[in-house]
């Protein structure tokens, strides 16, 4: 059996990624056999639980204020919404449910409280609850833990080096200490990154280094292909090819043996053979519904006559881990601290990021 190993080499994981493509198939393949069953797959609704308004700059996210895109804002969902949305799900084949929200950061306070109740609801549902909400301290990992939280996403996005070409607004030390504080915790970590935003195979390897020597590695890394969004500074990057995610879904199945690779954002542009593929090479989880937060997706009855035809069956929730107990508010041994940590701001500007702010001052 594959040994999961924590000192992989940049040269190494692109040796691997550039593989005659028959061989990388097989030995991903191989090594997904190895430590998942090969028909099961994972599947998850996304739900934008506050959408728009964010202040960081990221290249490819139509959910920044300082861009224009025909993205509607909305502030936070009520308990009762997300609850409605999840058994929803849950009717239509989902086993965890991914809330997201447009914050730079967690703020102590009451719309935390908020999510902190709704992480709540939906494990009592017996699904597995995971939020993306940005850099979080260990307090607030904390909290979210006791409130029977299974997954936290935090995505690293590309290689170190690329990242300060996409984002200025956060270090991506900062993406590290945020993972560091929920490993804190009893949370699984989702991380993992963006493919098609101009970056180089190295960048890609890069960041596969960086996923791959977390110790431990994620217990989920979603692989998204760019959705090219007008009014965003990466409005004209050309969709990625499906080699090009076949490859990258394969390599990151081989460095990260035991993990769950996400076939994320970029979908509706595969064909059903070429999902297929990326199945065959170890992807083994997948968003359902119509939307990734803001950007479309396959419909779910799409996706399970695709698993139909392919034999795929989705996988129950609590496999990989034991569900977590869930603590009410009044029990909680952890307290909102009124924390204000101060996350690192880069000084430095991407000219393209710049460009685009501008074109949206004149726009509004």
């Amino acid at each position: 059996m594959s040994e999961v190993r924590h000192n992989w080499t940049k040269e190494e994981i692109l040796e691997i990624y550039n593989k005659p493509l028959m061989e990388l198939l097989y030995e991903a393949a191989t090594t997904h056999r190895e430590h998942h069953d090969p028909n099961t797959v994972q599947v998850s609704t996304l739900l934008s639980i506050k959408t728009g308004g964010c202040p960081e700059d990221c290249g490819y996210c139509p959910q920044a204020a300082r861009y224009h895109t025909d993205i509607e804002g909305n502030d936070l969902m009520s308990v009762q919404q997300v609850k409605a949305q999840a058994l929803r799900a849950k009717s239509s084949g989902s086993s965890r449910v991914c809330m997201g929200a447009a914050w730079r950061n967690v703020k102590d306070g009451p719309e935390f409280d908020q999510v902190l109740e709704m992480v709540r609801t939906i494990n009592k549902l017996d699904m597995e609850v995971c939020c993306t909400l940005g850099m979080v301290t260990e307090n607030q990992a904390q909290r979210l833990a006791e409130a029977g939280l299974y997954a936290y996403n935090h995505n690293l996005d590309s290689s170190e080096e690329y990242y300060k070409e996409v984002i200025s607004t956060r270090g991506f030390e900062d993406r590290l200490e945020t993972i560091d504080n929920v490993r804190k915790t009893n949370v699984t970590v989702c991380s993992g990154g963006i493919i098609g935003m101009g970056e180089k195979e190295e960048d890609r390897g890069g960041m596969l280094v960086a996923l791959s020597t977390l110790n431990p590695q994620p217990e989920s890394v979603p692989i998204n292909a760019l959705v090219a969004v007008e009014g965003t500074p990466l409005e004209e990057e050309k969709p990625v090819s499906i080699w090009d995610m076949v490859r990258m879904v394969a390599t990151t199945r081989i460095v990260m043996p035991e993990t769950q690779v996400r076939l994320s954002a970029g979908r509706t542009q595969m064909t059903r053979e070429g999902q297929a593929m990326c199945f065959f090479a170890g992807a083994n989880s997948i968003f359902a519904g119509d939307k990734l937060l803001t950007t479309p997706n396959p419909d779910v009855n799409e996706d399970m006559e695709m698993f139909k035809l392919l034999g795929l069956n989705p996988q129950k929730p609590f496999i990989k881990k034991m569900q977590p107990e869930t603590v009410e508010a009044k029990d909680s041994e952890y307290q909102s601290l009124g924390e204000k940590p101060k996350w690192s701001r880069p000084d430095h500007k991407i000219e393209r990021n710049e460009e685009a702010k501008q074109k949206a001052k004149i726009l509004k």
